[in-house]
């Protein structure tokens, strides 16, 4: 039975400069860079059948490519927090991608995501970290200095079944269309 999720890769480029903001954070689990990703949307534990029915789904979502900015770092978990990320600005062809992502789950039968979409990288996982250690973390890195994200597919990726953090597997990828095309 596959876990899988939608997402967008992160450049190894970029992925890299995202990695420089390791450290310095007592009881931060740091992720991979390689596993860097902005997740579109969780799917789960599914049946192969099922999951042969999502990917099939998603090789007919018609979108262009978009650019994506990074709007800072931040912290997940008001009463615990429990993740670091590097959020990601509003775009309204992310938020147009995602909606859609999610009407097509929804059709196949699996049930709407309880969260609102909040799109970003997470760069740490965080385990009994004191609000004020992350509060102090955020205040000397919050200014995220990172190049814009080209996004000109999407992706179906796998993971076991983890504490988080990967590795994840490419099992399909989506073109979107090319900007020239998108214009004509």
């Amino acid at each position: 039975m596959p876990r899988l999720f939608t997402g967008l890769e992160i450049p190894e480029d970029l992925a890299q400069r995202l990695s420089l903001l390791r450290g310095g954070l007592a009881g931060a689990r740091w992720i991979d860079a390689e596993n860097y990703h902005v997740t579109l949307r969780f799917i789960g534990d599914i049946d192969d059948r099922t999951a042969d029915e999502i990917a099939d789904a998603m090789a007919r979502v018609r979108r262009r490519e978009f650019d994506l900015q990074f709007s800072g770092l931040d912290s997940f978990g008001s009463a615990k927090p429990h993740s670091i990320v590097a959020r990601i600005a509003a775009s309204r062809a992310l938020s147009e991608l995602q909606a859609e992502q999610e009407r097509i789950i929804q059709r196949i039968g699996l049930p709407p995501e309880g969260r609102k979409y909040t799109p970003h990288v997470t760069l740490a996982r965080l385990r009994n970290t004191p609000h004020r250690d992350v509060a102090d973390y955020l205040a000397l890195r919050g200014g995220l200095v990172a190049a814009g994200l080209h996004v000109a597919r999407f992706v179906l990726f796998s993971s076991k079944a983890s504490t988080g953090g990967g590795p994840y597997v490419v099992e399909q990828t989506y073109p979107l269309a090319e900007y020239s095309e998108a214009r004509g």
